[in-house]
């Protein structure tokens, strides 16, 4: 199964031997996006506000739970951050109304994209990895995530 599911992502970059060949070498392949799928960047502190903790259990189950579909976790420069793989076409459609705390990547963007069994630290890993070929979260499930994630942020801090 994960043969397939590797084939399909791989299936995003205009040569997938490329794709392989970086998984083998690196453990990530930069993929670009906007051709099978998009990817929502979520930032760290808003998930963590949406799911009610940092832990990395408690955010990888509520993820799974949530959002139903794949979920890449990278710390970047600027702190963690989550990226939930959507359909391309719903993503042009329904792209976080160009919300610039969750934005939806596509055309023009590379996302890092681990080996399918890179699912825990170090580096760029899944917290939620494909199921089956052609796996993704439903943007209405990641905007719900998001607007829950906002209102907590939102809440007056009690002194």
């Amino acid at each position: 199964m994960d043969g397939l599911i590797s084939d399909w992502l791989a299936r995003a970059h205009p040569v997938p031997r490329q794709a392989h060949l970086e998984w083998s070498e690196q453990g990530v392949a930069l993929l670009p996006l906007g051709r099978l799928f998009a990817a929502i960047r979520l930032p760290g502190e808003l998930v963590y506000a949406a799911v009610g903790s940092a832990d990395t259990d408690r955010v990888a189950a509520a993820l799974r739970t949530r959002l139903k579909g794949p979920v890449i976790h990278d710390r970047r420069v600027a702190g963690v951050t989550y990226y939930s793989l959507i359909n391309w076409g719903a993503g042009v459609i329904a792209c976080m109304e160009r919300a610039e705390d969750a934005p939806c990547l596509g055309e023009g963007t590379y996302l890092g994209v681990p080996r399918i069994d890179r699912q825990e630290p170090p580096g760029t890993y899944w917290v939620v990895p494909p199921r089956y070929d052609g796996d993704l979260c439903r943007p209405k499930d990641v905007r719900s995530l998001v607007a829950a994630g906002r209102a907590e942020l939102a809440r007056p801090v009690a002194d």
